[in-house]
């Protein structure tokens, strides 16, 4: 087999003529790994838990999906900044009811070459024959000029090579691009070069190389780095590879854990701006509002901007699991002696390609993380339950997502009143003919147990958000949609733990459109950015009093778009 290598890959690191090795090969590295870092660095090790599996609420039926709760951002020891086992975090997942895992490890030349992505592809396959779980790798790439984002590569015999080659090839922290001067070439040819990325991926799944990629962008406003210009571009790089961004960031408990301060903000969204930071972005876009990315959260802003272009441009939301809030581990000891830094150095962990495996203290530690699934959980409506229908999913748009377990399930349809057309739901596109008359109907399982806080969720409100499909914006660094505004809000608190529905007349559309929902549970909310005549109760962000940065007591809903297209 050749060496993988984009046409325009640059040859900066001069371990890039062997970047990709045969199977054998692989393992051999990964073993040697090992065997270096002695037995502090031993294999991986399961932690006990409970025993109690959290079931899984089945959603309403109408549209015959499988909902399945995905977290598609999770790091591991084989992280330089994580800290525990893959089947501790496994092992935790399936008890807070996730069906999907993916390991999105940072890139580090210590993952690269060291033998860090081998072995974590050593024990994810493992995973994948012994566990219902699934499981994806992935790495969290460092985007050339901007911030993260997640890459996913469909299970296979090449899914770790192509990684490994993307990571050398294309990472912005390896290669040195980060953090250009806005305007200048520098910025120019790093922008091109996320782009060329993005699209490298999709030509490697085009000549079946891989079955399948996706990239999303990860906590886009956190430094607010990720430009209007560039969420466009990495979009036209390959719309079937680049499907959108965090809706919410992880790190939903960084104002509630130890060490903490009351003026933190959930998401580690407590930043200022800096050189590189887009202008296009007001400094309140650096706070999440409700615990959701300020591109997402503000009606008729960022999202929507995209949407009204008629991008099918998604949201998730994940964990970003690291380090769990008040947990007892701490990271484990690395071998002393030559070669060796005290404690867990960077430089530890590029020669040993991960961390050790975790020591428990029996004391509280710090971390603003909660389990994949304990808190944030994207909901992806699969047509069966394999790795190829989850990524159709999600590339699909069939996906919604709640923060606290606010509700267990969700079903939404857009239909025609005079049936002339077939429903569809999230992420679809209903065509229909000038003045046909359109309903919207919501079916909600609620919550019927206690989250982990001891809450018992319910669902105070359903807000419709309803949009116009203006076509492409001449100013590519557009962050408002002026047709977007809610439109109508449906009280839903009291109907206890039995399913409901609600439903919405549309009236006759004469426009294309979209629309998409909003919920929470009622506690906290203001008058939105673009005003009271587009957002009169949205989320806002917290107080810095002490427990109001509890992600508990302000939680929220949004699905992604529907879709109308008037003929």
């Amino acid at each position: 087999m050749t060496e993988l290598r984009s046409p325009l890959a640059s040859s900066l690191a001069p371990s890039r003529r062997t970047v990709l090795r045969g199977s054998v090969a692989a393992g051999a590295l990964g073993a040697a790994a090992a065997a270096a870092t002695g037995s502090a660095i031993a294999e991986e090790t399961p932690v006990t838990t409970t025993g109690a599996t959290e079931s899984q609420d089945l959603a309403p039926a109408e549209t015959g999906l499988e909902w399945l709760v995905v977290d598609h951002h999770v790091h591991s020891l084989y992280s330089h900044d994580a800290k525990y086992t893959m089947e501790m975090i496994m092992d935790k997942a399936e008890e807070f009811g996730v069906d999907v895992i993916a390991f999105t490890e940072h890139s580090n030349w210590g993952h690269a070459n060291e033998g860090g992505v081998w072995g974590a592809n050593r024990l994810i396959r493992k995973a994948r024959d012994e566990r219902k779980l699934m499981v994806f790798q992935g790495i969290e790439w460092y985007i050339p000029a901007a911030e993260h984002c997640t890459v996913l590569v469909a299970p296979g015999i090449n899914e770790a090579r192509v990684l490994r080659t993307f990571e050398l090839e294309f990472d912005g922290k390896l290669n040195g691009w980060e953090k250009p001067a806005l305007d200048s070439p520098e910025e120019d040819f790093q922008q091109k070069k996320a782009c060329e990325a993005i699209a490298w991926l999709g030509q490697q799944k085009g000549e079946g190389f891989i079955d399948d990629a996706i990239v999303i962008a990860n906590h886009p406003s956190r430094y607010c780095i990720d430009s209007p210009l560039e969420l466009r571009a990495w979009h036209d790089a390959d719309r079937d590879i680049y499907l959108g961004m965090e809706g919410a960031p992880g790190a939903q408990g960084s104002a509630f854990g130890l060490n903490r301060d009351p003026k933190f903000q959930r998401g580690e969204y407590e930043n200022k701006r800096r050189p590189d930071s887009s202008p296009h972005y007001p400094d309140e876009a650096f706070r999440t509002r409700g615990g959701f990315d300020y591109l997402t959260s503000v009606v008729g802003g960022m999202w929507d901007s995209l949407l009204s272009e008629g991008r099918r441009y998604w949201i998730t939301s994940n964990s970003d699991f690291h380090l769990k809030t008040h947990d007892t581990y701490r990271v484990g000891d690395y071998p002393k002696g030559d070669g060796w830094d005290e404690g867990a150095s960077l430089g530890n962990f590029n020669r040993a390609g991960r961390r050790p495996v975790p020591v428990n203290t029996n004391e509280a530690q710090g971390g603003s993380d909660y389990w994949p699934g304990q808190f944030s959980r994207t909901h992806v409506g699969a047509t069966s339950r394999s790795y190829e229908a989850v990524m159709e999913a999600m590339r699909a748009g069939r996906i919604w997502i709640e923060h606290g377990h606010l509700i267990s399930g969700l079903e939404v349809v857009l239909f025609t009143k005079d049936d002339s057309a077939k429903p569809v739901t999230l992420g679809a596109t209903l065509k229909v003919k000038a003045g046909t008359e359109l309903g919207l109907r919501v079916s909600v399982t609620p919550t019927t147990k206690e989250n982990s806080a001891g809450i018992l969720p319910e669902l105070a409100h359903i807000d419709l958000i309803r949009g116009l499909v203006t076509g492409p914006v001449e100013d590519v660094n557009t962050t408002t949609a002026p047709h977007t505004k809610v439109v109508e809000r449906k009280d839903t608190a009291g109907h206890g733990s039995e399913e409901f529905t609600v439903e919405f007349d549309l009236g006759a559309v004469e426009e294309s459109g979209y629309l998409r929902l909003r919920g929470s549970d009622g506690k906290r909310s203001g008058v939105g950015p673009m005003g009271s005549d587009v957002d009169p109760a949205g989320p806002i962000p917290h107080g810095g009093e002490n427990g109001a940065g509890s992600p508990w007591i302000d939680t929220w809903m949004y699905t992604n778009p529907i879709f109308f297209e008037v003929e």
